[in-house]
């Protein structure tokens, strides 16, 4: 058994102190602890079930439950309004990805060797998507700028939107779908061979189906849990912690949902399996961009006080922009050394610290 498995007993201890009314920063800090364990059990029973399932199925297996902790936690806070929240944690979960995670994978995968290297093709092709994600999430804002209606402010509080700027983040939102579903077919039918990765001895048993597809829902069942007390504790946490929402957002709850899949990156990268570790950050990025966040936007239709527009703040779309660049500069020559990870942290840092003042 995983060690991190055991931080699962946060789960119901996070439902016990919300009962008994205890602090916010308290539960909120619980609640994200079971969110770990959850999530890398639901990492782990994904992989398992896609082995035994052949690299089609695979796909649409990481399509499906990938990003399934992000999606949870931003579909409980579009139920209460917390839009402003949701778009930070995309724009999190994106710069988290590409920045944090692959630049750690980078600096520890390469601090005994003089270079890793990797697929310069496919790298190519996940920054090309991380490229067109950016893009689509950046032209709502300028669309709004156009017509006059300036950027939202730094908050967690809805904003309001017309008619047209709602059509037009629903268009984007199946723009987006469509295009990750065809960036599938690429990766897993067309082009799979350049996207087929050293095999991956990370798991330490075989699983039948079984038990992979009982626990990858008992698993996202903790998530759904432990996700309604983090998002239930934030407004409050963050007043008493003296965090704003936004950078909790950006910084807190990504860092939490995409924790288990962050150590595989690494631990791939330290084993000098670069390719994996490559399409795990930039891969996932594109996924939160190209099919989470146009997901969301659906259902905020359906679910919450309003329906979200695709618009972000300044902050966000000048982290989104950076990242973007950052990314496809350093992995277009196929190679990776220690150094180049300490620049993708460092550049990540430094976001932090902006962020914490704005």
């Amino acid at each position: 058994m995983r060690r991190v498995y055991y931080l699962g007993v946060f789960v119901p201890l996070a439902l016990a102190l919300e009962l008994a009314d205890t602090s916010a920063p308290v539960v909120f800090f619980v609640s994200a602890l079971g969110i770990v364990a959850a999530a890398a059990l639901m990492s782990d029973a994904t992989e398992q079930l896609a082995e035994r399932s052949g690299p089609g199925v695979a796909g649409l297996l990481n399509v499906t439950f990938g990003n399934t902790p992000e999606l949870i936690i931003a579909v409980f806070a579009l139920a209460d309004g917390l839009q402003e929240v949701v778009k930070a944690s995309l724009v999190g979960s994106v710069i988290g990805n590409s920045l944090l995670v692959l630049g750690a994978a980078m600096l520890a995968g390469g601090w005994r060797r003089t270079r890793q290297t990797f697929s310069r093709t496919a790298a190519q092709t996940q920054s090309g998507m991380l490229l067109v994600t950016v893009a689509a999430l950046a032209l709502p804002a300028v669309f709004q700028l156009v017509h006059g209606g300036g950027l939202p402010a730094v908050t967690a509080r809805r904003m309001s939107f017309g008619h047209d700027l709602e059509h037009l983040s629903v268009g984007v939102a199946l723009i987006l779908i469509a295009t990750y579903l065809a960036g599938l077919f690429f990766s897993l039918r067309t082009h799979r061979d350049l996207f087929k990765p050293e095999g991956d001895d990370l798991a330490s048993s075989a699983w039948s189906v079984r038990r992979s597809v009982l626990t990858l829902v008992g698993a996202a069942a903790l998530v759904a849990l432990a996700s309604n007390s983090l998002v239930g504790s934030v407004e409050q946490a963050s007043h008493d912690v003296g965090l704003s929402q936004f950078f909790i957002g950006v910084f807190v709850i990504a860092i939490v949902g995409n924790a288990a899949e962050h150590w595989v990156a690494v631990v791939a990268a330290m084993k000098d399996k670069m390719d994996l570790s490559v399409n795990i950050a930039i891969g996932s990025s594109a996924q939160i961009g190209l099919f989470v966040a146009p997901v969301l936007v659906l259902l905020s239709f359906v679910v919450g006080p309003a329906p979200m527009a695709l618009v972000f703040n300044g902050y966000e779309i000048a982290a989104l922009l950076l990242t973007a660049l950052i990314t496809v500069t350093l992995t277009s020559d196929g190679e990776s050394t220690w150094f180049e990870g300490v620049q993708l942290i460092a550049v990540y840092v430094l976001l932090g610290l902006v962020f914490y003042f704005a």
